[in-house]
């Protein structure tokens, strides 16, 4: 199927490992010029590397940027860095690494407000910065990569079930602003993808439940209707499609990429 994604150029967050590697790669593949971030720069250098062997594409497609998506200028940095380099930005897939787990007592207000930078200010400070390029354009898809807990809270992940939803709110008030400038705002809300962040998880909860990781992903397993974990693949097919000449009708929705696993209807 043609995505229509050649000559696109997308930004994707967080995108050493993990979902957004992932998402970045299926973008390359489609087509897309990649403009990729992280932190770690021998990560983030070592993921646009094998984004270009395995989407056989060329170096000049795709962009590596270091960048802490807990700053306000550094995110500002990776944007100008994707206009500088490509001309504009058609595609934003927000994306970060998971705030602190633990339970509501256990939690310093230091872990409260690096959640709230990392996972909600970065998500709002991106989106504000290509807005008005994409309004300009007549063009632009805004992907926010959440988590299952805009929908079904869950106890050890209280950071992310108290400020991920936001990002939802978020969502659906630009997609009413926006839809007339040809701006889409979607969201996806992966379950058990079996990332590095999903095996620290697990490694945190079979230890506390006195089992190994193996048993711990058993017993998950078993409440998945799917019967097992997804996988970054998986969950960047929807990436890719959102991103799309395909989904120009698809706009403020939230998108549950996770077996079912969750049970509520909406």
């Amino acid at each position: 199927m043609d995505l229509g994604l050649d000559g696109k150029t997308a930004v994707v967050c967080a995108a050493s490992g993990g979902l957004g590697k992932a998402g970045a790669m299926a973008l390359a593949q489609a087509g897309a010029r990649v403009v990729i971030c992280s932190r770690d720069e021998a990560r983030i250098k070592a993921a646009a590397a094998e984004i270009i062997r395995k989407a056989e594409t060329t170096k000049d497609n795709v962009l590596p940027v270091t960048s802490d998506l807990s700053k306000g200028d550094e995110i500002d940095a990776l944007l100008k860095a994707a206009v500088q380099t490509f001309g504009q930005v058609d595609i934003l897939v927000t994306n970060s690494g998971g705030p602190p787990s633990g339970g509501f007592h256990d939690l310093s207000d230091e872990q409260w407000q690096t959640g709230f930078e990392r996972n909600l200010m970065s998500v709002i400070r991106s989106i504000r910065g290509v807005i008005p390029a994409m309004q300009k354009n007549g063009w632009g898809r805004i992907i926010n990569i959440t988590s299952l807990t805009v929908k079904q809270p869950v106890n050890d992940l209280i950071v992310s079930s108290v400020l991920r939803p936001g990002i939802l709110g978020l969502s659906k008030i630009l997609a009413n602003l926006y839809a007339r400038d040809g701006i889409t705002v979607n969201s996806i809300a992966p379950g058990f993808i079996m990332t590095g962040r999903q095996q620290e998880l697990g490694k945190i909860r079979s230890e506390k439940q006195g089992i190994t990781f193996d048993e711990y992903v058993q017993n998950a397993s078993a409440d998945i209707p799917a019967g097992r974990f997804g996988t970054p693949e998986e969950l960047a097919s929807v990436i890719a499609f959102l991103a799309s000449e395909k989904a120009s009708y698809i706009n403020g929705a939230t998108i549950g990429v996770d077996g079912g696993l969750v049970k509520g209807l909406f």
